[in-house]
């Protein structure tokens, strides 16, 4: 056949047909680019001056730059320095300090859970280890199939029950685009729909995208809820500290939930609000109604682990296990997070009060509502398209920014170009008549 191809003069066709001949990966279609990960390679290739990266989920100082906190420098040179620490392999389920410590800096110190030995944690690959952890476990041991998470969400949410065999999949309403608010109201609706037994994905604090919690008294109307129809919480915690400057503040829900006596998963992630982005430290909370059913619950994550990554890295655990079990270097992080949490918000006043002195169509005080790392603007795609293509200013196609990004060098920069947008002024621009702000 190629030979015959060959005389006709079908380059092409006999490229495909030797390449699919050689090799057996010939017909495996490329995957979709990775939004967040593409905007910062584009970034990164773009020359010009005035470029801005707001999309990348990772915190930058006033100076636009990575920032190592002080207390985890201090620590990961303790940590070197000592000549007991070797590489040996951590147990499957982690170090036991790590765990314990992240256990209690999410349930509290004087958590019945704890106290009463009901409550556990399983290291993992950082929050997204934790969520596939927690999602194989649901799926096999609990036969759960059904899972709900808000829209909009994380995108990791959905591929990663998928890839753990959830066969229903649904969203509840969560963003209202019209009045730049938690749509509580349709939230609860279709979280009235959810089968008995369903997984409830909630984000603990600084709700990612929107940046918009629900108020104590709504949480509370949610877990009578999720009481009711007897729905299983899990939460997603990337943010606590990180979120308000305030570890306490942050894991309100969670802990009132415990409170409630729910048996539930927490998530928790350490790149936020440690800094140790490429680290992977992570921890699984598990609460249970009893201590009783402990041993079988963690024997069956153990293998999970086992046979999913093995073991989990030592690195980034062992310092954020020495931080918060340490008095005075955990009150060094704890200065270390107020000082980010503090310049998101000093970021979130300067960008409002700049849109709204150069009159920019529609009300921005969503943006100061809002809480921790990003702010669901309100932006269309048309209106981030300008800003891409014409002011250099990277942000993904939902219009939700990363407000470390933003600095007392660029915030007027990209206030001025927010406005273009918004007014149609760019070349490109979306006409005035679709911009619903």
């Amino acid at each position: 056949m190629l030979v015959i191809l060959r005389r006709l003069n079908i380059p092409v066709i006999v490229q495909h047909l030797q390449q699919s001949a050689m090799s057996i990966y010939a017909d495996v279609p490329k995957g979709p680019a990775i939004e967040v990960f593409a905007l910062t390679q584009a970034f990164k290739d773009d020359s010009n001056p005035s470029k801005v990266n707001l999309s990348v989920g990772a915190y930058r100082t006033d100076a636009g730059v990575p920032w190592v906190l002080p207390v985890v420098r201090k620590t990961e040179i303790s940590i070197a320095s000592d000549e007991a620490v070797n590489h040996e392999y951590l147990p499957v389920t982690g170090l036991d300090t790590f765990t314990s410590a992240a256990t209690e800096l999410v349930l509290g110190a004087d958590s019945p859970a704890i106290k009463e030995n009901r409550a556990f944690g399983v290291q993992t690959i950082s929050g997204t280890g934790a969520l596939r952890v927690a999602a194989d476990f649901l799926h096999i041991h609990l036969n759960r199939n059904v899972v709900y998470y808000s829209n909009p969400t994380w995108e990791n949410h959905h591929k990663i029950f998928s890839d753990a065999g959830f066969t229903t999949l649904k969203s509840y309403r969560y963003w209202d685009q019209n009045k730049r608010q938690l749509d509580f109201k349709n939230m609860v609706a279709d979280l009235n729909e959810a089968p008995p037994g369903a997984v409830i994905i909630l984000h603990a604090c600084a709700h990612n995208p929107t940046g918009i919690d629900p108020t104590q008294e709504q949480w509370t109307e949610l877990a009578d809820l999720l009481e009711k129809k007897k729905l299983f919480p899990l939460f997603d915690s990337a943010y606590q500290g990180f979120a308000s400057g305030d570890p306490d503040r942050d894991a309100w829900a969670v802990r009132y939930f415990v409170q409630r006596g729910f048996e539930l998963f927490t998530c928790q992630s350490f790149a936020k609000n440690f800094g140790l982005y490429c680290e992977r430290a992570g921890n699984l909370t598990v609460v249970q109604k009893c201590a009783g059913t402990k041993a079988a619950i963690h024997s069956q994550l153990t293998w999970i682990v086992r046979g999913q990554y093995s073991n989990p890295p030592a690195y980034g655990a062992r310092i954020v296990s020495k931080v918060l079990n340490t008095p005075e270097l955990r009150k060094e992080w704890m200065a270390s997070i107020q000082t980010m949490s503090s310049r998101i918000r000093q970021m979130r006043t300067a960008l409002r009060d700049k849109l709204v002195a150069l009159g920019t169509p529609g009300n921005w005080d969503h943006i100061v509502n809002q809480i921790g790392m990003f702010s669901y603007t309100g932006l269309n795609e048309s209106q981030v398209r300008v800003l891409i293509d014409e002011y250099h200013i990277y942000l993904l196609k939902t219009g939700r920014i990363n407000m470390c990004g933003l600095n007392t060098g660029n915030i007027e920069y990209v206030a001025k170009a927010i406005h273009a947008a918004v007014t149609g002024a760019g070349s490109n621009a979306a006409c005035p008549c679709d911009n619903k702000l």
